[in-house]
């Protein structure tokens, strides 16, 4: 179970950092709004992708976030990245920008998995408690 944890906190890290962290910080930078441009969407769909990302990869992380939060943000960022892999298949053919998200796509299902996991496991241990 401490191996799976482990991998948990990684996985759910990364996905922090990538959809959280950074578009918070590079969202108004030159090079972010040349993509949005290079992608073919309107300025204010950036930036309410942005406020949505922060929000979801916060109820992503933080542990005492609604179960349904965290079911919604992990199906919005499953949405994001199928979208971002199609979007940059169409603007720029098939290639690492078309690739990667689905990377991170993998990334997100194994923070999930294990986060049914891990949920499952600590049910049943307060079950087993509660018994006795």
């Amino acid at each position: 179970m401490k191996k799976d944890k482990i991998i948990f906190w990684i996985t759910t890290i990364i996905i922090f950092i990538m959809e959280g962290i950074i578009p918070a910080l590079t969202s108004q930078t030159e090079l972010a709004k040349q993509g949005i441009s290079h992608m073919q969407y309107p300025v204010y769909f950036g930036n309410a992708l942005v406020v949505f990302k922060v929000i979801g990869a916060l109820t992503v992380i933080i542990p005492q976030a609604p179960k349904f939060a965290k079911e919604w943000a992990y199906t919005g960022f499953g949405f994001v990245f199928i979208f971002a892999s199609i979007s940059h298949f169409a603007v720029d053919g098939f290639g690492f920008q078309a690739i990667l998200p689905l990377i991170f796509l993998g990334i997100l299902v194994i923070s999930y998995k294990l986060y049914h996991k891990l949920n499952e496991y600590d049910y049943a241990l307060s079950e087993k408690y509660q018994l006795q």
